[in-house]
């Protein structure tokens, strides 16, 4: 029941991060924002949960994990619940803001609870659970956001939180033992150094592309504030002679770092292809939207079963080698990523998407078992925010690099495959009339016509990106101490 509980909480907070996406041209209109404006709506959740993420540890050690399980649920669903009822831009954003805040806690404390509760021996099937929880949000968010938009409103992406809330705080009430509070002092000077990494880092990935990154004098003014905060927080943390924000014991442990370090890998390439995906599937292949939904499905279907197949592995296979596989498929798919086309049928899409939802499940589930087998019980509550920070941090950098490579990588093969089309080749004269270069209305299809292609190319970039990115990681492995030679 305490397994049940926690996990409503974890997927409704992991549905929010992408249920919104589809509804974001309905807001638009709805609110009255230009295009720039409704990002915040996506923007100011990231950034807020970002931030308050890493006092989880030590709000439970001051209030007990079980009160700040429940401050955290009923905020996030009164916090839904406004946004549903929001008439106004800056209505929606302050009420983002607050699920941010609030949600912050969700994640990192169902991984603490699931690892407090079950033995060693039960880690794995534990985390097979808990990744389940945080795979639904990026695999059934946008099918989910879009079908509540059609049938319904936009509005009812945020009021499906509230049966949900409901149910897990009485569970949470119900079934979860409190834990007892203890005095601690939080480190000031760390929280907001770290807050200003974090939230400025957000806001130059968020604005660079639009606003053409280090030519952007805002830009520029973030970036620089990014690294003077982080040095500021690095050095603190190394010489701070009391207990620092982040607790200098958790980098002792060599598997909380790799593992970690693996955690911002996945998240680059789960967050980039995730958001990659609709757009090329509906901008350039014009698949309808429930259609997009149907072709992604199997993703999860893989993940799913993934997962299923882990709770028994663990116990037989070395997490190292089960984590190798994974990263192995997820290279694998990426690669019949970077064969697609323009011409291709959903064969493809359904089959890539499959095995990297095998990769994803192989990778997530045992990389969060073998992060914290290591790690000493007291140190859990501070680790596992941690751990969720560097996963969010790794897919908000992914994100923006997919982002700006494929602006960048479409832009040039526009360009190139421009070259060609002037009144001096003779191939052009081949070219039926709908396609005629000589006339405005052939013209414009024939640009038309690049520009998809020039697009493919730059999806593509991305793909091959991710694949070499996904290879790079597999050395990582080898720092990873395995259950035997822990124990």
């Amino acid at each position: 029941m305490i397994t049940l509980a926690i996990m409503l909480a974890t997927i409704m907070q992991a549905l929010d991060t992408t249920i919104a996406m589809v509804a974001l041209p309905h807001m638009q209109g709805s609110l009255q924002s230009s295009q720039d404006q409704i990002s915040w709506v996506l923007t100011s959740y990231i950034v807020s949960a970002a931030i308050v993420t890493p006092m989880t540890g030590w709000l439970c050690a001051r209030l007990g994990r079980r009160q700040v399980f429940l401050i955290s649920v009923v905020g996030f669903t009164l916090a839904s619940a406004l946004c549903g009822m929001a008439g106004s831009l800056w209505q929606i954003v302050v009420a983002r803001l607050l699920q941010g805040v609030f949600g912050a806690a969700l994640v990192p404390l169902s991984q603490a609870v699931l690892l407090d509760i079950n033995p060693k021996e039960k880690v794995g099937q534990a985390m097979a659970i808990w990744g389940a929880g945080i795979m639904i949000g990026p695999i059934l968010g946008p099918v989910l956001g879009g079908w509540l938009t059609e049938q319904a409103d936009w509005r009812w992406v945020f009021y499906i939180n509230l049966p949900i809330g409901l149910l897990a705080f009485y569970g949470i009430a119900r079934y979860l033992p409190e834990t007892k509070p203890a005095a601690a002092k939080l480190d000031q000077f760390g929280f907001v150094a770290l807050s200003l990494t974090v939230g400025l880092l957000q806001l130059f990935l968020d604005r660079g592309v639009q606003l053409d990154w280090f030519n952007s004098s805002e830009i520029r003014m973030e970036a620089t504030g990014c690294a003077i905060a982080l040095a500021f927080f690095i050095v603190h943390t190394w010489t701070c002679s009391g207990s620092s924000f982040l607790n200098r014991a958790l980098l002792k442990d060599r598997n909380f770092v790799t593992g970690s370090l693996f955690a911002f890998v996945v998240g680059m390439v789960l967050y980039s292809t995730m958001s990659l995906l609709p757009m090329l599937l509906q901008g350039v292949l014009a698949y309808p939207v429930v259609f997009t939904g149907e072709v992604m499905a199997p993703r999860g279907i893989g993940t799913m079963l993934a997962m299923l197949f882990f709770g028994r592995l663990a116990q037989r296979v070395d997490l190292r080698v089960i984590m190798a596989l994974g990263f192995s498929l997820t290279s694998l798919s990426l690669y019949q990523m970077t064969q697609m086309t323009l011409d291709m049928d959903s064969s493809t899409i359904i089959l890539s998407g499959f095995i990297q939802g095998l990769g994803i499940g192989f990778t997530f589930v045992p990389l969060s078992a073998a992060t914290f087998f290591t790690l000493a019980p007291e140190l859990r509550n501070e680790g596992t925010p941690i751990y969720s920070l560097m996963r969010n941090i790794g897919g908000s950098v992914g994100i923006s690099i997919a982002q700006a490579l494929l602006t960048q990588s479409t832009a040039r093969a526009h360009a190139e495959l421009s070259i060609d089309l002037n009144a001096s080749n003779p191939m052009l004269q081949t070219l039926p009339e709908a396609l005629s270069a000589y006339t405005p209305t052939g013209l414009a299809a024939l640009n038309y016509e690049v520009t998809r292609q020039a697009e493919m190319i730059g999806y593509i970039t991305d793909f091959r990106m991710m694949m070499c990115l996904s290879l790079l990681a597999l050395p990582l492995l080898l720092l990873i101490r395995s259950a035997k030679s822990a124990s």
